[in-house]
């Protein structure tokens, strides 16, 4: 009687392991139609590329996080990256590489690059997608103590800016043109943006050497700082001696009064051009794709940062010490501009 209280228990089992094996089965089908929807099959064949930026704190940093987002944002297929770095030499070092595919450039580490010289012992292979915004050369220091010109700092604690840096670079060319010897007449450090206005507030350090555009959250912070009050120090009497020692990649321009709380007066310094470079191996149409969507976006560009709004097809194809990629030469003549590369980059 026992042996035949549930004559049909195996069948039932049968059926109930092929029910979930079915269930499963459907489960399986769905995750995959779900899978391979348009969106998904595009996030899986998305580019990934990055741009090398700077220290934070500093406005190449902040305004690579915003290139990064609108080309992510709108050019399809391509995700970029932001990422700090030390700057400009290293930025060329990484793009050279391959291990970059972007990077924000000063066009006189990218001319040093380009020719081999300066911090590089062999020419490096890059390209210029287009000329941006202008850097302003920042020597700061603090009201009341004592310093009125570069010659000054003699005998001062000074940050010369981060290692592998264009910022280092031009501040070593301006103690240079001063008659300074960053190695024997100041005691040298060599500080990010951020950490060299944290330094001189809390009196570690007399001054520091940035270069940068209008807005650098590092000296904006240092300005609004209670008991605070910055001092821009001119550097406008030398332009000329680095001119001829170092050629028109440099010129005068200023830093303009209340760019900074407590800077009532234009602060005159050298400035130089900003790059959008590349390596030469970068695919024509990702380089096209790039340009069209950063000037198809620039009013957003320029919400994004303020320095965005200096992005100008007038201004991107002048003055550039790089040859010009050919997505870029495509881009450009298609809306009608001759690029005008500087004499001195043959």
């Amino acid at each position: 009687m026992a042996a035949n209280s549930f004559p049909h228990r195996s069948s039932i089992d049968l059926e109930g392991k092929r029910s979930i094996k079915f269930v499963n089965l459907l489960a399986v089908i769905l995750a995959f139609f779900i899978w391979v929807q348009p969106e998904n099959l595009w996030a899986q064949n998305k580019k990934i590329i990055s741009i090398a930026t700077a220290p934070m704190g500093g406005v190449w940093y902040s305004y690579g996080g915003v290139i990064a987002n609108i080309i992510s944002k709108y050019l399809p297929a391509v995700q970029v990256t932001a990422e700090a770095t030390n700057g400009a030499v290293d930025n060329i070092k990484l793009v050279g590489s391959g291990r970059a595919e972007l990077a924000l450039m000063m066009a006189d580490v990218g001319y040093d690059a380009f020719m081999g010289r300066g911090s590089f012992k062999a020419k490096v292979s890059i390209q210029n997608l287009a000329t941006l915004h202008h850097n302003y050369n920042y020597a700061v220091c603090l009201e009341g103590k004592g310093i009125n010109s570069i010659r000054d700092l003699k005998g001062k604690r000074v940050s010369t800016s981060t290692p592998g840096s264009g910022a280092e670079v031009v501040a070593l060319r301006v103690l240079e043109a001063y008659g300074i010897d960053p190695n024997k007449d100041i005691k040298r450090e060599r500080l990010s943006a951020a950490e060299s206005s944290g330094a001189l507030k809390d009196g570690k350090i007399d001054a520091f050497f940035w270069n940068g555009g209008i807005g650098a959250a590092a000296i904006t912070d240092l300005a609004a700082s209670p008991g605070i009050k910055i001092k821009l120090i001119d550097q406008g009497d030398i332009i000329d001696t680095i001119v001829k020692k170092y050629g028109p990649i440099y010129f005068k321009t200023f830093i303009p009064a209340k760019s900074y709380l407590g800077i009532n007066y234009d602060a005159y310094t050298l400035g130089l051009c900003n790059l959008l470079i590349c390596n030469p191996s970068m695919d024509e149409n990702l380089a096209y794709g790039i340009l069209k969507t950063l000037f198809d976006h620039k009013e957003e560009l320029a919400l994004g940062h303020a320095v965005g709004k200096d992005l100008k097809l007038e201004n991107a194809v002048i003055n550039s010490p790089l040859p010009y990629h050919p997505g870029a030469i495509r881009y450009f003549t298609e809306k009608g501009l001759k690029i005008v590369e500087a004499s001195y980059a043959k």
